[in-house]
């Protein structure tokens, strides 16, 4: 069976989504409708309101962004913002990755040719 591009795109992107909407929130505030069509845009995949709204509250309990009522429009909307908590998890989470990264690239240390316990 082939690898199938989407579902890899979408796993990788499940696992990084919090990250992902902390970077997309260190560029401009964004209401929650506007984090999905940036995901939908930029990555090619989709996360509906149940999965979105659900981590922008977890996230702003955890202090990383915070959140306004936007009543200038037709219709009240809350905007999201990056907090300089957020930004910091944003950064650690962008070095912990570069590591990440560099470790596969580089190759892993291989284990020991001898793994027998010692007794």
């Amino acid at each position: 069976m082939r690898p199938n591009k989407k579902e890899i795109q979408t796993k990788l992107m499940r696992g990084l989504l919090d990250f992902v909407i902390l970077q997309f929130l260190k560029d401009q505030p964004m209401h929650g409708y506007q984090v999905i069509s940036s995901l939908r845009k930029n990555f090619g995949v989709y996360f509906g309101p149940s999965t979105i709204y659900p981590l922008l509250s977890l996230l702003e309990k955890k202090g990383y962004i915070k959140s306004h009522w936007d009543i200038k429009n037709d219709r009240p909307r809350k905007v999201y913002s990056l907090t300089s908590q957020g930004m910091e998890m944003l950064n650690l989470t962008r070095v912990s990755l570069n590591h990440i990264y560099r470790k596969l690239e580089n190759g892993l240390d291989k284990p020991p040719l001898n793994t027998a316990c010692a007794q």
